[in-house]
């Protein structure tokens, strides 16, 4: 018998009964042919393998990420997984749809078709998330239908307005639901379903949404499985008390891994879906049941019934793992070629031009001034509708609240001065949050208050605030939020942190606002430098970017700001800033 190539003297993981089994493996036309005793005597193959007794394991397979979350191309994100043991994804990419609609997924797309790792694509579901802001682009039920059409779509991204699912049935996220369960009923539905129980969890699986990927407690974990949900469990979810019910309870076939968002430090220092694995292992789950989780059962989930255990007929993407404890990758094979060899050189060269120009040109707002960060009492979304006040005064008013250890932001209301017609929010004791509208579409902004655990110094300015990815500011003073905003927009994009006048860090993602083509060595180092220069300003979080980030996403509890004002996640409205 022939085969391109044979592993031998391998400890072969079997998916099948979650054992490990000293066996060869052969590989023809990128796809496993043997698994067995059989060598050299019985199988004549092109390049021959000696594993010396190492661990073959699939390769790993995630199945909810955003790899705008990583601010890097398809292609350098491909470069940093391969050397994780990951190669296959399924990425959502809402970010760049909110930015760009249907193109910007089509561009996603078109840039992830020749990476080493496979791509496979979520539409997005929520662009915008909710009505209650403004993006640059939308996908609509006939852009799903366009993307359907290609071929290359596995799933429907995460529903994420759950709560116009529960309480408006003719809504567009509902209408999308009933378009998809009636023209692609065997289509995967991804679900985002903080917090829910009881009625409104079997609502939402009533209306076909069956998996859930957000932090979970054991109450919810519980709940989602009794009622047919299919759980992803990110890293925020690993608490010891969760872990220790997936060991004891007979519940793999119903959960399995996923990273969501890993930022480009992390990735390069940690590692993605490998790391969540490693975890698991550490935190007592057998490495057979943890590899379990990061391979068949994503698999499965997906419907991908190529790859996801070494078994013949199977796409041959294998990790060849000398320390399985600790999940030591020394090898990576993407369709039975060697992709990844740590002790081989592993660089990655900058490609610049991945995308159509206009991407590149995708922040449309002028530079800003002081005037621009008064917060004038006239205005509709500080005082109300139709509501006149006084030039002077105190007003109670809403200040949002951040929590280390969570993106989560709690409401809080407090006394603030006036004068002159504006709130004197400078000598208030909390810093201003303040959101502009980026597309040219409508020249909407926002103004707010912020507190906690946030900046207590200086100024962050970002065009990566999720999901609709306007411009956003923070900061103690106008000046510092002045030359933040105004350097971010110089550069069509990114991060920036002021102190006193001076930038203290700034990193530019000129691709719709949100990525960067630079390789993923260099951003990470880019990445820890923000990081860094965002802590020296009093934050304390232990994830300030991805905090900040989300202070616009109205799908998060519990107040957010968006263009179109402060937004009652909760209570799915707008609610002006003075109560």
């Amino acid at each position: 018998m022939r085969a391109d190539q044979l592993i031998v003297n391998v400890n072969v993981y079997n998916s099948y009964y979650k054992r490990f089994e000293m066996n060869n493996v052969a590989v023809l036309d990128g796809r496993f042919l043997y698994v067995g005793p059989g060598g050299p005597e019985m199988i004549q193959a092109d390049e021959v393998i000696d594993a010396r007794g190492r661990y073959m394991i699939p390769g790993l397979i995630d199945i909810h990420l955003h790899i705008e979350s990583t601010m890097v191309t398809p292609e350098t994100f491909s470069h940093g997984l391969i050397g994780c043991g990951v190669t296959s994804i399924v990425a959502e990419p809402h970010e760049m749809a909110n930015v760009f609609g249907l193109e910007g997924v089509q561009e996603m797309m078109a840039a992830s078709r020749e990476t080493t790792v496979d791509m496979f694509y979520a539409i997005p579901s929520s662009v915008p998330a909710t009505p209650m802001e403004t993006t640059g682009g939308s996908i609509e039920i006939e852009d799903m239908d366009v993307l359907l059409a290609t071929g290359e779509i596995i799933c429907l991204g995460e529903i994420m307005n759950y709560v116009d699912v529960i309480r408006d049935p003719e809504c567009k996220t509902n209408q999308i639901l009933q378009h998809i369960r009636k023209n692609y009923p065997d289509l995967v539905i991804e679900g985002h379903t903080p917090k829910l129980l009881g009625l409104d969890l079997h609502r939402l699986i009533y209306a076909g949404i069956d998996s859930d990927h957000t932090h979970q407690s054991i109450e919810g974990l519980q709940a989602r499985i009794a009622a047919g949900m299919f759980i992803e469990i990110q890293e925020k979810s690993m608490t010891p008390e969760v872990m220790e019910y997936l060991i004891q309870h007979d519940v793999a076939q119903h959960f399995c891994f996923v990273t969501d968002d890993v930022m480009p430090d992390s990735l390069v220092e940690h590692g993605h879906l490998d790391h969540i694995v490693r975890k698991a292992i550490q935190m007592g789950m057998r490495p057979e049941d943890a590899v379990y989780a990061a391979t068949s059962t994503p698999a499965s989930r997906m419907k991908m019934t190529d790859r996801g255990s070494v078994a013949p007929g199977k796409v041959a993407d294998y990790v060849l793992v000398s320390n399985l404890e600790e999940l030591s990758i020394d090898q990576v094979y993407k369709n039975g070629r060697k992709a990844y060899d740590n002790s081989e050189p592993y660089k990655q060269e900058r490609v610049i031009g991945q995308f159509p120009p206009h991407f590149y040109k995708s922040v449309q707002l002028d530079k800003l001034g002081v005037a621009d960060f008064a917060i004038q009492l006239s205005d509709p979304k500080v005082s109300g509708a139709g509501v006149d006040l006084a030039d002077e005064g105190e007003y109670q008013c809403r200040v949002m609240m951040v929590k280390d250890g969570s993106t989560f932001v709690e409401e809080h209301i407090a006394p603030i001065q006036s004068a002159n017609g504006e709130l004197l929010w400078e000598e208030s004791g909390y810093a201003q949050i303040a959101t502009f509208e980026r597309y040219g579409v409508n020249g909407n902004r926002a103004h707010g208050l912020i507190g906690g655990d946030t900046i207590k110094r200086g100024a962050i300015a970002t065009t990566y605030s999720h999901d609709n990815h306007n411009l956003l500011v923070v900061g103690r003073n106008r000046e510092d939020m002045i030359l933040a905003s105004n350097t971010v927009i110089s550069s069509q994009g990114g991060f920036c942190v002021v102190e006193d006048g001076k930038v203290l860090s700034h990193l530019e993602l000129p691709v719709g606002g949100i990525l960067t083509e630079e390789p993923l060595a260099v951003v990470s180092h880019q990445v820890k430098e923000l990081r860094a220069a965002m802590l020296s300003l009093g934050y304390v979080h232990y994830n300030p970017i991805m905090s900040i980030s989300t202070h616009s996403l109205a799908v998060s509890p519990a107040l957010k700001i968006t263009d179109h004002g402060l937004i009652d996640v909760n209570a799915g409205k707008v609610v002006s800033l003075i109560v």
